[in-house]
């Protein structure tokens, strides 16, 4: 435990890389103290002049604590860190590349500081996610010729599979990220895969013929999200790479050419890193290409599901239609029917009422009452007409769908007349 300190911190792993070293790939375990970090003779103390490549583990959180600001400050004692790197705004990055040279009183540049993140986003079979990040921080010493890695919470353990370095590019301090994007690349590469899966397996289903297709929108539109995000880790990825390329051609500058030490750009070191930082800003770029083609195939999946339940719901529309034309025509027959048979109706109801009288020896005879008929019938007729002609005026949600849509669309041109003319353009559009 670190001592001397407002808080206990856990010794912080060390890995060495001594070229010299034979077993267990040239690499040594190690641990250090918070205390060791804040002494004056910097990494020196408790790193050997052989080992040419050390990686540390930083806890981020203790980093960027804003209260208690030991663990930062041993930090950016022994790695030379800019307070920019510690601020809040980088926290929610989704990545970023910067870098700087550090000087003496002379103005000698004393070593080269770099800072990365990039991050990619895995998408599993169950529909959960997880991000994969890599926040490195990198210091070569021009001094020392010995290049530190500081890895802030790396999501996998890169210790050893991410940093392989090699001895004739260490001089180079850009080395570190011709093994880093190899990394990067790959992790992106798997998460576009993942993506894919899901698309090629949503392409792959098929519907019952016969029954309604019942597409999961929700799933759908979460994969979309998904593939956005993994779209865009890339987008920030050919960003970054390119930051990369450019820094490292000026880098180069920083270094006036003489006759002992001819310009580094002529380096074969040089040389090799740069063309290795191009294939892979390349090789990001195609996978991006196939991160957008899951995207348009997966928007083609969605809008397909979407006129398949069209197509289906406007086939049952067409069924109905047909079933209510027969309906149509059975109660046009049924109306036939009783207009035909109606005048007689009423004419027998006329004549079979007490009103009139047939006998054989007198022949028909009309009582003298017969106006009350006509007293009463008329008027109620009238009256039910009335009634009926006024009824939906006075009781409009009685009126049934069609007199409820009649006043919805009423009530919508009444809203449009009052607004503006450009407004009104703007609907039309």
């Amino acid at each position: 435990m670190s001592q001397g300190f407002a808080k206990v911190y856990d010794p912080l792993p060390v890995e060495q890389w001594n070229p010299e070293r034979q077993l267990d790939y040239q690499w040594g375990n190690s641990q250090v103290q918070l205390s060791d970090l804040n002494s004056a003779s910097g990494w020196q103390q408790f790193i050997s002049p052989e080992t040419r490549v050390f990686t540390i583990r930083a806890d981020l959180a203790e980093a960027r604590d804003r209260e208690v600001s030991e663990y930062r400050d041993a930090l950016k004692r022994c790695f030379r860190m800019p307070d920019m790197w510690f601020s809040a705004n980088l926290i929610n990055a989704n990545g970023y590349f910067g870098c700087e040279a550090t000087r003496d009183e002379t103005k000698s540049i004393t070593g080269f500081n770099t800072w990365s993140m990039f991050e990619t986003k895995f998408l599993r079979e169950d529909m959960t996610y997880y991000w994969s990040k890599i926040k490195v921080f990198t210091r070569w010493s021009a001094v020392t010729k010995q290049t530190a890695i500081v890895l802030f919470e790396p999501t996998d353990d890169p210790s050893k599979n991410l940093i392989k370095p090699h001895s004739n590019e260490l001089n180079d301090p850009f080395w570190v990220y011709s093994e880093i994007l190899e990394e990067v690349t790959r992790l992106q590469e798997d998460s576009v895969w993942s993506i894919r899966d899901h698309v090629r397996r949503i392409e792959k289903e098929k519907t019952e013929d016969g029954k309604k297709p019942q597409p999961n929108y929700r799933n759908l539109h979460d994969i979309a999200r998904h593939a956005i995000h993994v779209t865009e880790s890339l987008d920030v990825a050919i960003s970054n790479v390119a930051h990369i390329i450019r820094q490292h051609e000026l880098y180069a500058r920083l270094w006036t050419p003489t006759e002992d030490v001819p310009d580094i750009r002529h380096s074969a070191s040089f040389q090799d890193i740069s063309s290795r930082l191009s294939f892979f800003q390349s090789h990001i770029e195609s996978i991006r290409h196939r991160s957008i083609s899951n995207q348009k195939r997966l928007q083609n999946e969605i809008q397909l599901s979407f006129n398949i339940v069209s197509q289906h719901d406007t086939r049952l529309t067409v069924d109905i239609s047909a079933a209510a034309r027969s309906d149509s025509a059975t109660m046009k027959t049924l109306a036939f029917v009783t207009l035909t048979f109606l005048p007689p109706t009423f004419i027998s109801a006329i004549f079979s009422m007490s009103f009139f009288n047939y006998d054989q020896d007198g022949g028909w005879s009309m009582s003298n009452k017969i106006w009350i008929y006509w007293v009463f019938a008329i008027p109620i007729t009238l009256a039910t007409a009335i009634v009926w002609q006024y009824w939906h005026r006075f009781f409009p949600e009685d009126a049934g769908p069609r007199s409820n849509s009649t006043h919805v669309v009423k009530a919508t041109r009444r809203q449009k007349s009052d607004l503006p003319s450009y407004e009104l353009r703007s609907m039309s559009a």
